[in-house]
């Protein structure tokens, strides 16, 4: 490979770890640093990274993050970043801020298109508008509507960083953070406190950017099959416009403490007086900088000993303990300079925050002293390894993962390839875990470490009202502040800041984002190898994919031979049977026996409405998996947790169900917008019934009461799942699911049969769950200070015929006239509208919204803007973006899993190229097909929200009877 002249060629190694050639460059006019990775991934990724360290919490770079994707100087428009979610084929689009850096990362599989992104990106971080117009939409404004009308704030993510702080995890997360860093900038809030927030001028943001968006001060990261000499080409283009200028950017250390300190704090929510279980209380430290990739992965494995799973000693302590009801924290964060550990409880009586300071303490020193055992270090070491060879990194591209991990040592001026590797560390690792190594890393890292500090935090019911009176008091003294010219200024900027964020961009200036056509779309459905048959009554699926030595297996069972009363219980029993243990071997040994043997084994439930007949698709999974030579021994724990694991282990269940009700409430702010999609069609048809029952608000409450039930009818309780095991795990009408290459499958096949002959048979009977269509209109109350906005209803029961072009009218209608509404102009962090082909189910969703009628009018005005008409540009990068979802690249054990979902769901290979034809044919009649559906909506859907009591009263008080009104927290 040749090497561009601009740049310096620092290193070249090959890394076989992730079969890419690594190649350090340094950009000779600016010292930008470039790590090129050159694999086989077609999934490319770019990233560029700067370190951003902020001197207060106003949110600068949080702001300045959100602000450089509005507009640039190749691309004065005013949302590029929407244009490219609307109109690219991106597996990955968007930008994040950390404490100490901000990155712009993207990805795509189609090399034009990738090719596209990193330009658009590159203007954007180096070349924004950044007008102050923008900084007061996206950051923070005075809003004035007429004389008499009140002063607020208004501002994108001063409202976000209202929905984070109104959740106790972030507000203890933050507090913990800043008391153990209070001399560096990770004694600050990156993202922004509200109450600070405000204290932001135009021209600091301007001087940040100008300071920290500069080649000297970047790292970029470019991963996958794209030519490499072209990346530098790219980045020569945009970096050769700048001079050198170093950026004094270095992140200061903690200075350490020779004692430990405490810290306590509030959070806004609902004290129970009879038995007060609202507190949270942690044990946290502060980490020396690791010294290389041994330690790292040293830091990550005693972290999974000690809290990685149920059956982890010090998790195990905790939850056990009866002082909470789930564990807090759970081993040590690399993100940060000097990392974070932290291990704690949540669900506490506040009075008990030293009870769970002294057990911490006293089982770190228990298991210094007498160590892990030979199977718990094997446990987790090969689990570690299997998932550091598979490379399965989810729904985010392998590239990222590779750039997140190699710039937690290259930001601060490490090396940036050896965290890349881990075959050497590995080893070393093997070598020295016998040895007392991870044992004396407890010592030295915990309990000879100083720099300590213990975090409570418990409910305070006033403070969300005192908040809320303290920003209504500083609104009010600014306003009185003012005179007549200075209100009428005021409303004069909140006026204009509207008209912008109404106006429409030129043609021609839209004209300039670089886009595909659709002569670059693949006309066809990509289709996947499955082969049937019927093995001893089950059905079997196999799909001969390369799999790399791994054999990938689902077990399903048909949900619908279960009574409707017994599905609630479903999540709790799907974690009994892999956390209670079985007749031979308690739940520790279980665990540690599926880490020794496997590369894991997990339980979930897939419920869908089938597309041939309009039933419901539900499903229990028991996936597993295993190279070749230890397939049997997972085929054995299967069996042994589907028919023998101990359904009467009252304290495990027990510990089970308060950790599920916690987790259910912790996420109850962060994911409300999920929350209310699942609850509006909860009434809609069966499977989202269903799915409401199994993980919404009927969930939460059915876990409060399960919770008293074990004590005052364990019998009954156990009664249950006792019968759920019997009924359910029956092979006639089974799935056996594989996913391997055929040798594989071959060699597998007779021990897969006999493990399926082993299970019971029996005649199944399947019930009918007598669902009921009955939606309702309802305000679930919360301590918030922003709402999540729902409005749906089925559209085919309305009428509507759908049809999959709809997924491209859905796209135009998130990405302009919802984006505008309710997130530019309404300052909610996003809306959204969801529609599902399968079952007609349609909702429109806002997420940490600081109103709640003006966004249910915008939803009603949805129908008008889509008869407005759309432009043959907006129309083809609608089709292209949904055509780059349906096209999005799977990892080999989602291929199989996909495959086996689309056959138990009656989608078929010719429906998916019917739905492909039409998203490729879309036209205006299908934007006015819709709006025809929606009108209807607007009239006859029902509404949830979930927020704050203050703005649900105040609604429903302006539009009587809009909902009906409960506590959920």
């Amino acid at each position: 490979m040749s090497i561009h002249p601009a740049f310096e060629l620092v290193r070249d190694e090959s890394i076989a770890e992730i079969n890419s050639q690594a190649q350090l460059f340094r950009h000779k006019k600016t010292g930008a640093e470039v790590l090129s990775l050159v694999n086989d991934d077609e999934n490319k990724v770019f990233g560029v990274t700067l370190k951003t360290p902020p001197d207060d919490s106003t949110g600068i770079a949080h702001i300045l993050e959100h602000s450089v994707l509005c507009g640039s100087r190749k691309y004065p428009v005013k949302k590029p970043f929407v244009e490219l979610l609307k109109g690219s084929m991106h597996t990955f689009l968007n930008a994040m801020t950390f404490p100490d850096k901000t990155a712009y990362p993207v990805a795509s599989a189609n090399l034009k298109d990738f090719y596209n992104l990193v330009d658009v990106y590159l203007d954007a971080v180096f070349f924004p508008l950044l007008t102050e117009d923008t900084f007061a939409q996206e950051g923070w404004h005075y809003e004035l509507d007429s004389l008499d009308a009140p002063l607020v704030y208004k501002g994108v993510v001063f409202n976000e960083m209202k929905g984070v702080f109104s959740s106790p995890d972030s507000v203890m997360h933050d507090q913990t953070q800043r008391a153990l860093y209070p001399d560096t900038i990770y004694g600050l809030s990156s993202g922004g406190d509200p109450k600070d927030i405000p204290a932001l001028t135009y021209e600091q943001f301007k001087r940040f950017h100008t300071k920290f968006y500069h080649p000297s001060n970047a790292r970029v990261v470019f991963s996958g099959d794209d030519a490499p000499e072209k990346r530098l080409e790219i980045l020569d283009e945009v970096f050769s416009q700048f001079d050198a200028a170093p950026v004094d950017a270095d992140i200061a250390l903690q200075p350490r403490w020779n004692a430990p300190r405490q810290v306590s704090g509030a959070y806004a929510g609902t004290v129970d007086a009879e038995k007060r279980r609202d507190g949270m209380a942690s044990v946290n430290w502060m980490i020396d900088p690791p010294s290389g990739r041994e330690e790292t992965l040293s830091h990550g494995l005693l972290s999974y000993l000690l809290a990685g799973n149920a059956a982890a000693p010090l998790r195990k302590k905790l939850t056990e303990s009866g002082i909470g009801e789930s564990m807090l924290g759970g081993g040590i964060s690399t993100w940060l300079r000097q990392p974070m550990a932290g291990f704690g409880l949540k669900g506490i009586d506040p009075a008990d925050a030293e009870k769970v300071e002294k057990l911490v303490l006293d089982t770190l020193a228990e298991l210094a002293e007498t160590g892990f055992s030979d199977e718990q270090r094997e446990a987790a070491l090969n689990t570690f390894e299997f998932h550091l060879r598979e490379q399965n990194t989810g729904g985010q591209p392998r590239g990222m993962s590779y750039m997140f991990t190699a710039l937690g040592s290259w930001l601060h001026g490490g090396d940036p390839l050896e965290p890349l590797t881990f075959e050497a560390a590995l080893t070393a690792l093997k070598e020295k875990a016998g040895q007392g190594h991870f044992e004396k890393e407890i010592r030295r890292l915990f309990l000879d470490n100083t720099h300590r500090i213990t975090s409570k935090i418990e409910a305070d019911p006033e403070l969300g009202a005192r908040e809320k009176r303290q920003e209504d008091d500083k609104l009010a003294a600014v306003r009185a502040g003012m005179d007549d010219a200075a209100l009428k200024a005021t409303i004069a900027q909140t006026e204009k800041l509207k008209a912008l964020q109404e106006e429409v961009d030129k043609p021609e200036d839209l004209a300039k984002i670089p886009t595909l056509t659709l002569g670059d779309l693949d006309r066809s459905i990509r289709t996947l190898p499955t082969d049937e048959s019927n093995l001893h009554g089950a059905r079997l699926m196999h799909h001969d994919l390369p799999t790399l030595g791994i054999l990938y297996l689902d077990l399903g069972f048909d949900l619908k031979v279960l009574e409707p009363a017994l599905l609630p219980y479903l999540p709790l029993f799907g974690r009994a049977l892999l956390q209670t243990g079985t007749s031979k071997e308690d739940f520790v040994s279980l665990t540690q026996r599926i880490g020794r043997t496997t590369g894991g084994i997990s339980q979930h439930r897939s419920l869908a409405t089938r597309l041939d007949n309009d039933e419901t698709a539900a499903w229990f999974f028991l996936s597993g998996k295993s190279v070749p030579a230890k397939f049997g021994d997972m085929l054995d724990i299967m069996g042994e947790v589907l028919l023998d694991a101990r359904l009467d282990n009252k304290e495990r269940i027990r510990q089970m169900a308060l950790e599920e009700k916690a987790g259910f409430e912790a996420r109850m702010i962060p994911a409300g917008n999920s929350i209310v999609d699942t609850r509006l069609k909860a009434g809609l048809t069966e499977a989202s019934w269903a799915a409401e029952q199994l993980g919404g608000v009927s969930y939460l409450n059915f876990l409060r009461d399960l919770v008293k039930r074990i004590d005052s009818d364990w019998a009954g309780v156990e009664a249950t799942f006792r019968r759920i095991r019997d009924v359910l795990f029956n092979r006639k009408g089974m799935v056996v699911n594989l996913t391997a290459d055929a040798s594989l499958f071959t060699e597998t096949r007779g021990v897969l049969a006999s493990f399926v002959e082993g299970l019971p048979q029996s005649d199944a009977v399947t019930h009918d769950w007598g669902f009921a269509a009955e939606p309702k209109s309802e305000g679930l109350v919360i301590p918030a200070q922003v709402n999540y906005v729902g409005k749906g209803a089925n559209l085919k029961a309305l009428g509507y015929e759908a049809s999959a072009a709809s997924a491209v009218v859905l796209r135009f209608l998130n990405t302009t006239y919802l984006w505008d509404k309710v997130r530019v102009q309404g300052g909610a962090y996003g809306g959204s509208s969801r529609f599902d082909l399968s079952s007609g189910n349609f909702s429109f969703l806002s997420y940490r919204d600081p109103n709640l009628l003006k966004t249910l009018d915008v939803y009603d005005g949805a129908a008008k803007a889509l008869r407005a008409g759309i432009g043959e540009t907006d129309l083809t990068r609608s089709i292209i973006g949904v055509i780059g979802d349906a096209d999005r690249p799977e990892f080999v054990d989602s291929k199989g899993y996909s495959a086996m979902w689309r056959i138990l769901t009656g989608t078929t290979d010719a429906i998916r190229q019917q739905r492909r034809d039409e998203i490729l044919g879309a036209s205006q009649k299908d934007f006015s097909a819709l709006a025809d559906a929606l009108d209807v909506l607007a009239e006859k859907g029902h509404v949830v929200v979930l927020g704050g009591e203050t703005a649900i009263k105040a609604a429903n008080d302006q539009r009587p009877g809009l909902m009906e009104v409960s506590k959920v927290m």
